[in-house]
């Protein structure tokens, strides 16, 4: 009995430290798969986006279809409209399909930012990003039709990608659609500096780009793609999977390292945002 005494708190501190050690591991492989494991949400919901998808989002904001303003600097090769960041002679291209209100975009954002703007700012990689409002669809209200307005405003001032990740990281419940509200959208701005402009508030309150949104949702809509986020890399899908590896930050700078293997960084000045 008295050797079991001895041992007991050794045994016990012992357990404890390896405790800890498994929770370390688990909590390192949690932040490699979070995104992966968000996804399955999305994707348990085919069915139902795929009738969105299908039939198109009749909640999406007001009716009128005023004319397509493109914001600053906005692409649409292949009818995809597009707002760019990154150097724009970079060598690989990640395009994004995006919904403001869509949890599995925000923990996909979340995670895999840091990497994303380290690969931009060094010209390995550009991104296109393609705005959707698959949300509003599906759960019904506008969120994601102002959020992508308010951040086609934000471009127009040369702050997209300030304020892109400013709308994921305050992103509020699915359910919430709290971005459907302008003000909120403009509380927002005030956390990007320099964004916060009468011309900012004139265009996110105005709609100037909701009919350019409805335009990229529409693109989105008919790309044949299961939900948001959908990620390419050079046209290859790498979300939540590319072959047999799962999306990651350090995966996906190998991804980009493989495929710009031989190529010259990009030199050219940032695209606007």
């Amino acid at each position: 009995m008295s050797e079991n005494k001895r041992n007991g708190p050794h045994s016990a501190r012992e357990r404890l430290k390896e405790q800890r050690e498994r929770d370390k591991a688990r909590e390192k492989q949690r932040r490699v798969l979070i995104v992966s494991a968000a996804v399955v949400g999305v994707l348990g919901l085919a069915a139902v986006v795929g009738v969105i998808a299908a039939g198109g989002d009749k909640n999406s904001g007001s009716d009128k279809a005023g004319p397509v303003v493109a914001p600053t600097g906005a692409t649409d090769e292949d009818a995809k409209p597009a707002i760019p960041t990154g150097k724009a002679d970079a060598p690989s291209t990640l395009a994004v399909w995006e919904d403001f209100r869509c949890p599995a975009c925000a923990q996909f954002e979340n995670v895999m930012r840091d990497s994303i703007h380290e690969l931009e700012a060094s010209g390995a990689l550009k991104v296109d990003y393609h705005l959707a409002t698959l949300i509003d669809g599906n759960m019904g209200g506008s969120g994601s039709l102002r959020a992508a307005n308010a951040a086609a405003c934000a471009q127009d001032a040369g702050k997209f990608t300030a304020y892109h990740d400013t709308l994921y990281i305050n992103q509020p419940p699915e359910t919430d659609d709290a971005y459907g509200k302008n003000a909120k959208l403009i509380e927002l701005a005030a956390k990007v500096p320099g964004l916060d402009t009468p011309a900012f508030r004139s265009c996110v309150n105005d709609g100037t780009h909701d009919s350019w949104v409805k335009k990229s949702n529409e693109a989105f809509q008919n790309g044949g793609f299961r939900g948001t986020p959908s990620v390419l890399l050079n046209g290859e899908s790498i979300f939540p999977t590319k072959g047999n590896e799962q999306i990651s930050p350090d995966n996906l700078k190998k991804w980009v390292a493989e495929a710009n293997k031989g190529k010259k960084a990009g030199t050219a000045s940032p695209s606007a945002g």
